[in-house]
């Protein structure tokens, strides 16, 4: 389908596409149809040229509307979309019988399905996602792509704009990519988040060239369409947004700025006053719950070594502060403290019988391994693989609270699960090492909190396929 397709949800519900190429507004793949022109809008025009964000959230017919600054073609940090709904439009997550769930688990939106439709070298994927899922490959098989993806959609969520999330968008248009009549070439990915309101579909169209913009974008649930946008206009810095209503109109028609994922707006544009609207608010919470919740770490060893002054303890994706990680967890959660140094031991060298804090005269700390009688080891005379085994074991024991990531406040921590994305996952570890993280993830996998999205080599990768309850998708194949 050409760039500037589109189809609205009242036309589409009954027939909701499987396939993400038939996301409106969809970019040409090699062999593509080139597009015939701009497409009329199917809604009325909204008159006058749009120069701002907020003249678009001026004429929207719903009740709430929301102030957006294009200032630099993003949003403020304290304006940025964030998954919060009135509690009048009811909970997230359906209540628990006597304050308790054993559906609880399901109850967590997470990511079950990643798409690269066309993205680099990525054509027509589809990955099922588990609790711990392991891509594999040789070099140039498309593995950290593929993770790649996974964080742009989280981030894109998080209200992050386009230009930030995609920097070297040119690069990641596919090799055979033929411009079409306008000279427009892009990408497109897609996921799938399960949670309450079932598998809920969200599909991307981007336009890299000549000039980044989303041109489409799709929510689905239950086989209908609730969030359909499509650039109608390419002199305008908007998409042609139309979702579900069900009320007095079927739909509702607006203007979306074209640098910021549009289902992460809908609660700010939706005013939750039908059936259909809180059916459109629910899927995109689920959708924007699942996919924030996700943490890139990528331990750096040269960065980690050095003391560092105590602050807010929480790990950073380089992990270069994570001697004030523990400092504050030795502090404020000593259970999971000693549960890090208990697995301490099986990835460090020696007898390690604890890990500790030294506050040094210059008002910075050290991160030490005890050794029991022995003298302690600072962690800067570890090895690499040491400091990243440590870092990793971290990360998926102590969970969102200490990690730096974009938490979703207004959700419980009971009813989210936080997806760890670990590139080059098993970089500088040795069997054992991995294989202990392993352990560990499948461990803490078990009770939904903590999921693990990595990248691994050959050898990690047939040791993976001998352990129960961790999916390895080979890229090679």
């Amino acid at each position: 389908m050409d760039l500037t397709g589109g189809s609205a949800p009242a036309r589409t519900s009954k027939n909701s596409p499987s396939d993400p190429a038939s996301v409106p507004g969809t970019v040409p793949l090699p062999g593509a149809v080139p597009a015939p022109g701009v497409v009329p809008p199917a809604g009325p025009r909204v008159p006058g040229a749009r120069t701002s964000a907020a003249s678009a959230s001026a004429s929207a017919p719903t009740s709430v509307s929301a102030s957006v600054s294009r200032t630099g073609g993003s949003l403020p940090r304290t304006s940025r979309p964030r998954a919060s709904v009135p509690e009048a439009r009811g909970p997230v997550v359906p209540e628990a019988r006597d304050g308790r769930s054993d559906a609880l688990p399901d109850a967590r939106p997470t990511v079950t399905e990643l798409r690269l439709s066309a993205f680099a070298g990525h054509r027509s994927a589809t990955h099922a996602l588990g609790p711990v899922t392991l891509f594999a490959g040789p070099s140039g098989s498309g593995k950290t792509t593929t993770l790649r993806a996974y964080e742009a959609l989280a981030r894109l969520c998080a209200g992050d704009p386009l230009d930030e999330v995609f920097p070297d968008a040119a690069d990641l248009i596919p090799e055979r990519a033929r411009p079409d009549a306008q000279g427009r070439r892009g990408f497109r990915i897609g996921c799938t988040v399960d949670g309450t309101r079932g598998p809920v579909r969200l599909d991307l169209a981007v336009q890299a060239e000549p000039r980044l913009r989303i041109v489409g974008e799709r929510l689905t649930a239950r086989g209908r369409v609730l969030l359909a946008t499509a650039l109608r206009d390419p002199g305008r810095s908007t998409v042609q947004a139309e979702w579900h209503t069900a009320g007095a109109t079927p739909v509702t028609r607006a203007p979306l700025p074209d640098d910021l994922l549009g289902t992460a707006l809908l609660p700010l544009r939706v005013a939750g006053k039908t059936p259909g609207q809180l059916e459109v608010l629910a899927a995109a919470e689920q959708v924007v719950v699942g996919l924030r919740s996700a943490f890139a770490c990528d331990p750096r060893p040269e960065r980690m070594r050095a003391p560092v002054p105590p602050g807010e303890g929480r790990l950073r994706r380089d992990c270069r502060n994570l001697a004030e990680v523990l400092h504050r967890t030795h502090t404020d959660c000593p259970r999971r403290h000693h549960r890090l140094a208990t697995v301490a031991g099986a990835g460090c060298a020696g007898t390690v019988t604890g890990l500790g804090v030294r506050e040094l005269p210059e008002g910075t700390v050290r991160a030490v391994l005890e050794r029991g009688g022995r003298p302690a080891t600072p962690l800067g005379r570890l090895g690499d693989g040491e400091l990243r085994y440590l870092a990793l074991a971290l990360t998926l024991l102590t969970g969102p609270g200490v990690l730096e990531m974009d938490r979703v406040a207004e959700v419980p921590d009971a009813m989210q699960s936080m997806t760890l994305l670990a590139d080059d996952l098993d970089r500088g570890l040795d069997p054992r090492q991995a294989g202990e993280l392993l352990r560990i993830a499948v461990e803490i996998a078990g009770d939904g909190h903590v999921r693990l999205a990595g990248a691994v080599g050959d050898r990690t990768a047939a040791e993976a396929r001998r352990t129960p309850g961790v999916t390895v998708v080979d890229l090679s194949a």
